[in-house]
C-alpha cells in the first residue's frame, strides 16, 4: 500500500509541476511579445534605401611640392620642438617611461 501512496504523490507533483511551468513560459512569452511591440522597429540602414553608390578606391597621399619645401623646415622645426616639450612633460610627469621617451624623440627627430 505504501508503495501506490508515494507513487500517487509523485504523479500529483509531476501534474503540478507542470502545469506550473507550462503556466510560467506562457507568461514569459507574452511579456516578451509585449516589449516586442512596445520597442519600435530599428530604421532600415541607409544603404538599403538609397540606391548603391560604388565605393571609392584608396588614393595614396600626395607628397608635398618641392616650392613649399622651403617654407616647411621652418614650421616643421617649431613643430618638432613643441613636439619634443610636450613629450618632455609626459615623461616628467611619469606618463612615459624613458625607453617610450626615447622612442618618441628619435621618431619626432627622423621625421
Amino acid at each position: 500500500m505504501g508503495l501506490l501512496k508515494t507513487a500517487a504523490t509523485v504523479a500529483v507533483a509531476s501534474s503540478v509541476h507542470g502545469r506550473i511551468q507550462r503556466r510560467q513560459q506562457a507568461r514569459w512569452t507574452a511579456q516578451d511579445q509585449a516589449s516586442a511591440a512596445a520597442v519600435p522597429a530599428p530604421p532600415p540602414p541607409a544603404s538599403a534605401a538609397t540606391p548603391a553608390q560604388p565605393q571609392q578606391a584608396y588614393t595614396e597621399p600626395v607628397p608635398p611640392r618641392e616650392g613649399s619645401a622651403a617654407q616647411a623646415p621652418a614650421t616643421d622645426m617649431g613643430e618638432r620642438l613643441a613636439q619634443l616639450k610636450q613629450l618632455g612633460d609626459l615623461l616628467s610627469a611619469g606618463v612615459l617611461t624613458q625607453a617610450e621617451f626615447e622612442q618618441q624623440k628619435t621618431r619626432i627627430l627622423n621625421g
